[in-house]
């Protein structure tokens, strides 16, 4: 992989870890990055932003898919909760989180020349549920581990 999808890459690991240790005392543990080959999310919950330069040329999307219960262990851990199922209350703080972890994100784009305003957050739940990238560019997919399960960062950059 080239240097400067390093870089990208180097963000958004240092986001999900910065956002998840600070709003729910958890521990991301980031696996080996990979280009993705379909649109099946890697989880049963995710949040999806997209953002575009101010130029409008450049357009992205990042995703964050969760499984039950690394959402779960989150959710409860950020909020002091004991959710046992995925409620609007666990929709919303995916979208929450989603947004902080892009808005980190892009603070660190910003910083090697990659200049990106963010949209509002969707989440999507369901098993096997899929996720369309606004760009045909390369998805790249990043796994995490948490002690409640697994989650996988997906970035499509154009």
């Amino acid at each position: 992989m080239d240097q400067k999808v390093q870089k990208v890459i180097k963000t958004f690991v240092v986001s999900v870890i910065n956002v998840l240790g600070t709003m729910a005392m958890v521990d991301a543990r980031p696996g080996k990055a990979y280009v993705k080959k379909d649109n099946t999310a890697k989880g049963d919950i995710s949040g999806v932003i997209g953002f575009s330069s101010p130029n409008g040329k450049n357009k992205g999307t990042m995703s964050v898919s969760f499984s039950q219960a690394s959402v779960l262990g989150i959710i409860n851990n950020m909020l002091g909760e004991n959710y046992k199922e995925v409620t609007n209350e666990v929709t919303d703080a995916v979208g929450e989180l989603t947004n902080m972890i892009s808005g980190q994100a892009r603070k660190g784009l910003a910083e090697i020349g990659m200049q990106f305003e963010g949209a509002i957050p969707t989440v999507v739940t369901g098993k096997d549920h899929s996720i369309r990238h606004v760009s045909s560019s390369a998805i790249l997919a990043i796994p995490f581990d948490t002690d409640g399960g697994p989650l996988t960062v997906e970035i499509c950059i154009s």
